[in-house]
């Protein structure tokens, strides 16, 4: 248990530099410890000591969260993330051990990217997120609601009246505001917002029409939202069930990698070709904090990986369910 609180300790001050040397250790301690990550490699007769580079570690399919409970430990979880999605689907679980860390280790890249939480306004429009148990991303945003020190009620499912006015007044005292919403349901709002209402507002789109509206590309659905909020850019925050790391967008889709997760890209026919430099394929993502499951996982998603190692998320393979995270085609 030591290398696991030690290694979830140096994570607070992990830089960029140490990166792979933190990966390859991480790699070998759970190809020693996580069953099912053992036998995958097993099955690949993949030899652990003779993985040198990111680009050699084997990532396993993220289906394996479906149908195994993956875990690098013997452990009582404190909670149980699933994924969204029906009853008659089945659904990912990820066990985590411990939610003070995952709690912790969200605010901590949320405030690389945007600075302190505290005296902000943090609101979610996360209405099909709420109305299943479960969610990380619920998790992730009540966290910040509370870090922030607000009185403004955090969650709203369908209550645009009260939403607004809790941006009217954060307004007036001069607050910043971070609105995350679920695609479908910042569309519902737009629909009645006046102009300039929201116009000092930080709003993420954390994807996802659940089959409410149509789905509509990334350029087409950020110009509609950019124009009804009236700002200048809409953000976006990557994140799956499967992870304890996110990622976050300000702009054009163009997602900025925190500093404990990191995207490769995959040939779309060959999954054993992974590359760390420039181009589009599958996502194959490397999250550190999964240090209690498995930091190595091959993603359902489509990307294009850029030189200085930003990523846009292009769509999904076309046999995989419909996710929470980012799935617009762009």
């Amino acid at each position: 248990m030591s290398f696991i609180s030690d290694f979830k300790n140096s994570l607070s001050t992990l830089d960029a530099h140490a990166f792979e040397e933190a990966a390859l250790l991480l790699f070998r301690f759970q190809a020693g410890q996580n069953p099912v990550y053992r036998d995958y490699l097993s099955y690949l007769r993949t030899n652990p000591e003779k993985v040198g580079s990111l680009e050699q570690i084997p990532f396993l399919p993220i289906e394996f969260f479906k149908t195994h409970q993956v875990v690098s430990h013997f452990f009582q979880p404190e909670t149980i993330f699933l994924s969204s999605g029906t009853t008659l689907q089945q659904r990912s679980q990820h066990l985590v051990a411990e939610t003070a860390f995952y709690k912790h280790h969200a605010q901590l890249l949320f405030e690389d990217s945007f600075g302190p939480l505290a005296g902000c306004v943090v609101l979610g429009l996360l209405p099909s997120y709420l109305e299943q148990d479960n969610s990380s991303l619920v998790m992730m945003v009540d966290h910040f609601i509370q870090a922030t020190g607000q009185q403004e009620e955090g969650f709203y499912l369908d209550n645009h009246t009260a939403l607004r006015g809790a941006v009217a007044g954060a307004r007036r005292a001069g607050k910043n505001v971070y609105l995350f919403g679920v695609t479908y349901a910042l569309l519902d709002l737009a629909d009645q917002l006046e102009p300039g209402e929201f116009s000092n507002v930080t709003v993420f789109e954390t994807g996802g029409m659940k089959g409410r509206r149509r789905e509509m590309v990334r350029e087409e659905l950020h110009q509609q939202l950019t124009r009804a909020y009236g700002v200048g850019e809409i953000h976006s925050e990557y994140g799956m069930t499967e992870l304890l790391s996110q990622a976050y967008s300000k702009g054009h889709g163009l997602f900025n990698p925190s500093r404990t997760l990191k995207v490769l890209v995959r040939d779309v026919n060959d999954p054993f070709a992974v590359t760390s430099g420039p181009g589009s394929g599958g996502i194959n993502v490397i999250d550190l904090a999964n240090v209690d499951s498995c930091a190595f996982i091959e993603t359902k998603d489509l990307g294009k990986l850029h030189e200085n190692g930003t990523f846009e998320v292009l769509g999904r393979f076309d046999n995989s369910d419909i996710r929470g995270c980012n799935l617009l085609v762009g």
